[in-house]
């Protein structure tokens, strides 16, 4: 066991000098903190100002400079104390996106949209799977009142956003996809009047009398919004519609769609076409009618809505409204965007266009 020498006899080191020993020098604390703004900036050949924008995410630097000053970064390893420019700014460079179920693939083009803008402006984007429950919603907004979060993407039920709406005008939010222009925060959707109107029509070229709804829970306003255009492209065209050939259900997933097409079915006169207003409904709508022998499009046809990428794959090919998924999301990010920019601005409500697709399904 080796012993501490005691102060009162130092320890001699054989051969030592009486000179005293120089002591090690201390790095300097940039140096220990590694590479600095200043460093990325003179190797880039820009200024500190210039690198400060591309960190940030600022747009008015020209693409050539901006990639000198990446490049300057990745080869210096220069990184960026996040919490300390955080205490600084009063920004979490977070932006939130809630969604209200993450089964759907309907959401998954539409996020990735979000965060490829939020990247390009030095944001992170979280996640939020709110399960359209308003108790979870709101615990995401509470995120914003504390500022644990800059901004956020709603996109919820509009019972839901109308209660948040109410009570949270001043926080930065905007609403996708899921909208009430009433309520006064931006948002970015389609029509869904006229984009469900367009499948009724197109399937009442094709020669069929009744046509019925699988539609959503009417707590979405663009579940009444569809159901609205349907009625009225039927009335247009001097059919009433039979409240029979109507259903809504409380879920979007394949199984009901085909539960649900089966029990038209029963009806002693079924109907010729169904309009489901999701995709993963339609294509469950296609696999219940085959489980009671009916056959698509010759015994039934069948159109959905939003062109998710199975859409196209599955036998027969599904008919349906294209929605602009990626540009959904990429819109909803810019908007938030420009409402953190300036939470004066009168920043204004978008409809993208929607188009129909025709396939094998009608």
């Amino acid at each position: 066991m080796s012993r501490t020498p005691s102060r009162s006899s130092p320890a001699v080191v054989s051969g030592a000098s009486s000179q005293p020993q120089p002591q090690p020098q201390r790095r300097s604390p940039r140096a220990a903190d590694g590479p600095s703004i200043a460093g990325v900036a003179e190797q880039a050949g820009v200024s500190v100002a210039t690198v400060s924008r591309v960190l940030n995410g600022h747009e008015n630097v020209r693409p050539a400079t901006r990639d000198r000053v990446l490049a300057a970064i990745d080869a210096s390893g220069y990184r960026v104390n996040e919490l300390a420019r955080n205490l600084r700014t009063a920004e979490s460079r977070l932006l939130l996106t809630m969604v209200p179920d993450f089964g759907n693939p309907f959401y998954a083009e539409i996020v990735r949209g979000i965060d490829s803008v939020a990247r390009r402006h030095g944001y992170f984007m979280l996640l939020c799977d709110t399960g359209a429950d308003p108790g979870r919603e709101r615990s995401y907004f509470d995120m914003l009142r504390r500022r644990r979060a800059d901004g956020a993407i709603c996109l919820d039920p509009a019972t839901i956003q109308q209660a948040l709406g109410e009570a949270s005008q001043a926080l930065p939010w905007v609403a996708c996809c899921e909208f009430d222009p009433q309520m006064g925060v931006p948002y970015v959707g389609i029509d869904n009047y006229r984009a469900a109107g367009d499948a009724v029509r197109h399937l009442l070229t094709r020669g069929h009398r009744r046509i019925g709804l699988i539609n959503s829970d009417i707590d979405y306003l663009y579940a009444r919004q569809r159901q609205q255009g349907y009625l009225d492209a039927l009335s247009d065209a001097g059919i009433a519609p039979d409240p029979r050939w109507r259903m809504n259900l409380n879920s979007l997933d394949y199984e009901a769609g085909a539960s649900a097409a089966a029990g038209l079915m029963l009806q002693p006169d079924a109907p010729s076409a169904i309009f489901a207003v999701s995709d993963t409904l339609a294509i469950g709508v296609i696999h219940g009618l085959r489980s009671v022998g009916k056959r698509v499009p010759d015994d039934v046809a069948v159109a959905g809505f939003d062109d998710i990428s199975l859409a196209a794959q599955i036998d027969p090919p599904l008919t349906t409204i294209a929605q602009p998924m990626r540009e959904l999301g990429e819109t909803a990010a810019r908007l938030l965007l420009q409402r953190l920019a300036n939470p004066q601005a009168n920043v204004p409500g978008v409809l993208l266009p929607h188009r129909l697709v025709i396939r094998g399904s009608a």
